[in-house]
């Protein structure tokens, strides 16, 4: 036996064969599991790859079967709870259809998504599962469509691209839990998000690019104004896109002079560094002020009080996308489909009637 063909990286389909007295057409095909060879000579060349410790080169075989056997995935902050609960419910049925996945953290920047596309293009990936970090900054997302490159956005977009899209019914979930803390009496109620301006201070919906939020902060607006409310704009709280910026932003609020009785953290990376700052302050939960976070994250159910959350699908949304994309990577042609996911609020005890 050559051990140092065994041991060697480089190890060829020529190798193979040369190993398995078989041509090297006849090896690749085994490799590369196209065509029809004898069993005898199947076992022969697995065996001899085997034995070499080949390795597949799969550019290779991508420019050989047009395939790569991989799906892209850019998500904004795999730190967030909510994208690794994603991403797993993408890996999971990628996997069971034979693709492995790459992920790459866009970071919420618009830019560094560009750069993660063109990175996934050049690696020739067989699809894309994007959440874009700006709805109203996707050309690259349309250049990807033109290349033919079937795309399945998650748990963002609008109606800029006609792609597979899985979201959450975010409006829906933000109309309720901000009539319920209306309902418990409460009208000084701060929405708390990452999103920000360039002034740093809300004025309208349209400032804010990330389609689930904006959905979230119509649905808020919308409740307040038909409960009476004015000018509560004014208590969407933009840039809490660090614990430290965002325990600023709530020490700011609670003491000030008019400060909110309620507050609904649009994460739960937000919604922990609320929880962290009111108890830094001396504040009481649900005592002083009442708190409501987006994602039914694991901290959010053992804290004294447990915090109200609105629980969404997470998982559902990354495998329903992954499911759309390999049912186009398996030759589905039909228009484009939205899947809208319920969510639901789970009462604990960190709301209260004032």
């Amino acid at each position: 036996m050559d051990k140092s063909l065994s041991k060697s990286p480089s190890v060829t389909v020529a190798d193979v064969a040369r190993r398995a007295g078989v041509s090297k057409a006849t090896a690749a095909r085994v490799l590369g599991g196209y065509g029809t060879v004898s069993d005898r000579v199947r076992e022969a060349v697995t065996a001899a790859a085997s034995s070499l410790d080949y390795r597949p080169n799969e550019l290779a075989r991508s420019m050989t079967t047009g395939r790569s056997g991989t799906i892209g995935v850019v998500v904004g902050d795999i730190e967030n709870p909510f994208f690794s609960l994603a991403v797993r419910g993408i890996t999971d049925i990628a996997r069971q259809a034979g693709f492995t996945v790459i992920l790459i953290n866009s970071g919420e920047d618009a830019t560094a998504e560009k750069a993660a596309i063109r990175t996934l293009l050049a690696k020739r990936v067989d699809g894309l599962i994007v959440s874009p970090a700006k709805e109203n900054d996707v050309d690259h997302l349309r250049e990807a469509i033109r290349s033919g490159l079937p795309l399945a956005l998650l748990d963002r977009g609008g109606d800029a691209l006609d792609v597979d899209t899985v979201l959450a019914d975010d409006r829906h979930a933000a109309e309720n839990v901000t009539s319920r803390l209306i309902g418990l009496g409460h009208r000084r109620i701060a929405y708390l998000t990452a999103c920000d301006t360039p002034d740093h201070c809300f004025h309208t919906s349209q400032d804010i690019s990330t389609g689930s939020v904006r959905r979230r902060i119509e649905g808020y607006l919308e409740v307040c104004r038909k409960s009476g409310l004015q000018g509560m704009e004014n208590w969407v709280k933009v840039g809490a896109v660090t614990p430290e910026r965002t325990h600023r932003i709530v020490t700011e609020m609670l003491q000030s002079s008019n400060p909110p009785t309620a507050i609904i953290a649009s994460d739960s990376i937000i919604g922990l560094e609320v929880f962290k700052a009111h108890r830094d302050l001396g504040v009481n939960i649900p005592g002083d002020v009442s708190l409501v976070s987006f994602h039914d994250a694991d901290w959010t159910s053992v804290t004294t009080p447990p915090i109200t959350v609105v629980r969404q699908p997470v998982y559902e949304l990354g495998a329903t996308a992954a499911k759309l994309l390999v049912e186009r990577l398996s030759g589905a042609d039909q228009a484009a489909r939205k899947v809208i996911l319920k969510t639901e609020v789970i009462e604990r005890a960190s709301t209260r009637p004032i």
